[in-house]
C-alpha cells in the first residue's frame, strides 16, 4: 500500500531566481466555466450544459524575511514598466527528499506583495508574501 505523500516536503523554483525556501504555497485550482445553452424548439427543458473558458487561481508564496530583495524587485520591476513572465515549479519530496510529483505554473508574475506584520509581543517569523498571477496549470509528475 502506497502513503499519500506530507504536504510539508516540498521545492519551489523559479528561473532565473535563486531564493531561500518558503514555508507556504497555496492557492492551486483551475475551474471551468459551464457554458448552459438550450435552443428554442428543443422539446428538453433543460439546458445543454458545455465547457466554457478554463481560469486559475492565483498562487500566494510565503517565506521568512532575509536580506534577499530578488522576489520584491521582480514586483517592483513591474510598477517601472517591465513584466518579466517566469515558469514557476512546485515538487513534492518524499521522507527521502526525492521528488515525487510536480506542478508547473505557466507564464508567472507577481501580482500582489506583502510585507511583513510586526507586533513587539509576539514570538513567530516575519513573513513576505507574493501572489502570482499566471497563464496555466500543469503537472508534470
Amino acid at each position: 500500500m502506497a502513503y499519500p505523500y506530507k504536504k510539508y516536503r516540498f521545492r519551489l523554483e523559479m528561473d532565473g531566481i535563486d531564493q531561500a525556501g518558503f514555508s507556504e504555497v497555496s492557492g492551486f485550482d483551475a475551474n471551468v466555466d459551464v457554458v448552459e445553452y438550450r435552443e428554442g424548439d428543443s422539446p428538453v427543458i433543460t439546458p445543454m450544459k458545455m465547457p466554457g473558458l478554463v481560469k486559475y487561481g492565483n498562487v500566494t508564496l510565503k517565506w521568512g524575511v532575509t536580506d534577499s530583495m530578488t522576489l520584491y524587485e521582480w514586483i517592483q520591476s513591474i510598477s517601472e514598466g517591465t513584466i518579466e513572465r517566469k515558469t514557476v515549479t512546485i515538487t513534492v519530496l518524499d521522507d527521502a527528499g526525492e521528488a515525487k510529483a510536480s506542478w508547473q505554473l505557466i507564464n508567472a508574475w507577481p501580482s500582489k506583495y506583502t510585507a511583513p506584520d510586526f507586533n513587539a509581543t509576539a514570538s513567530e517569523v516575519a513573513l513576505e508574501s507574493l501572489e502570482l498571477a499566471h497563464e496555466g496549470m500543469t503537472r508534470t509528475a
